[in-house]
């Protein structure tokens, strides 16, 4: 009788090829992986979307030290930073919110209007407490509004905010302007509502 040859181990050169491949496998994933890990440092440079939020953010800080901002160098470049970053989250073009900057203080961090708006973004403080409230800021009054990296993340929020509300931004940034109370009134009453404002901004966005 021959001999059943399907029962049994198998001889010792096949289990040292497979792990031998096995073995091949591994060291070339890990190899794959360190490659990958160190290069991740220096992808960025090799992706155009990075370049182009590093390009953003000098066209910015080129702007905001054209003017008399009354900020520490170091502080404008963080501020450009916060600019785009917070332009970008709410799906704003960086440029837009410049002008609007540009229109409500000219970019002087202490700005305070007649009504009493402050800051960059020329926000009442009625209107600063909430918006502070909903983003988890802590509301210290002038301290906060006074604060460029604080004024423009609650100046972003709310004209976002305003744009959701209205669905137009013509009308957000009238309501941006003149407050929405003021806008809804026109609104419900069917009156003309008034789009200076936003010509100004569209004007500024153009020229910026």
């Amino acid at each position: 009788m021959e001999p059943d040859t399907r029962t049994g181990h198998p001889p010792h050169p096949i289990h040292y090829k497979k792990n031998c491949r096995l073995s091949s496998r591994i060291l070339f994933k890990t190899t794959l992986f360190i490659i990958i890990f160190i290069l991740s440092f220096h992808l960025p440079d090799f992706i155009p979307g990075a370049n182009s939020r590093r390009q953003t953010i000098q066209e910015i800080l080129s702007v905001l030290e054209r003017h008399q901002t009354d900020l520490a160098s170091v502080m404008k470049e963080e501020l450009a930073e916060v600019i785009y970053e917070e332009a970008i989250r709410y799906n704003h073009d960086p440029k837009f919110i410049m002008a609007l900057i540009y229109a409500e203080s000219d970019f002087f961090n202490w700005a305070v209007s007649q009504k009493g708006a402050k800051g960059l973004m020329q926000i009442m403080p009625y209107v600063a407490e909430s918006i502070a409230k909903e983003l988890g800021i802590e509301w210290a009054g002038d301290r906060t509004l006074f604060n460029p990296h604080l004024n423009i993340r609650m100046g972003i929020y709310y004209l976002s905010q305003l744009i959701l509300d209205f669905n137009d931004l013509r009308v957000a940034l009238t309501a941006y302007n003149y407050g929405p109370t003021h806008v809804k009134g026109l609104i419900e009453r069917k009156e003309r509502i008034p789009i200076q404002y936003y010509r100004k901004i569209l004007k500024i966005y153009q020229n910026i």
